[in-house]
């Protein structure tokens, strides 16, 4: 004889409508986990952005004096400013904007960069690594702008298939 659980139907098992604020509730869990995950989904973003600072700060030290003031420090406050963003990003759940803001800092890099490059500040082998790093923090930024849609989207899609 076997005891029956209130899983199974026994004398403890709850009526349906409880079973369905369960699932709801599972359904809010599992929600909450995955804007966990996509939150955490910056993380290498984050830490490709601080790495690439890790580099160019002794990097941009430098540069002819004339222009270390100049397009060094704009080079700099610009990355800080792309790193705040992407922190930002990760602690809220309001992030399309800042991710936005963010690639358009990388974007301003770029130019920077190739700048710095163009007037001999930076040798071809800096620029390409400086170019490759925030190419690859780009492409970071965007697959967490196309994850975080997709998470919104199955978000918005879960809460309209919600039961009445």
């Amino acid at each position: 004889m076997s005891a029956q659980t209130p899983e199974t139907g026994g004398a403890g098992a709850k009526p349906p409508a409880e079973n369905n604020s369960e699932d709801g509730a599972m359904r809010r869990t599992q929600l909450g986990r995955e804007r966990q995950n996509a939150a955490r989904s910056g993380g290498p973003a984050l830490e490709a952005m601080y790495q690439f600072l890790l580099w160019l700060i002794p990097t941009l030290e430098k540069f002819p004096r004339s222009q270390k003031f100049q397009l060094g420090d704009r080079l700099q406050n610009e990355s800080l400013a792309v790193l705040d963003r992407l922190i930002e990003a990760t602690y809220t759940r309001e992030r399309q904007s800042l991710l936005r803001a963010a690639n358009l800092g990388l974007e301003k890099l770029r130019f920077g960069l190739r700048l710095a490059k163009d007037l001999r500040h930076l040798d071809l082998k800096r620029y390409e690594h400086a170019a490759r790093a925030v190419d690859d923090v780009g492409r970071l930024v965007g697959g967490w702008v196309k994850a975080d849609r997709s998470t919104a989207a199955g978000t918005a899609g879960a809460a309209n298939a919600a039961p009445a």
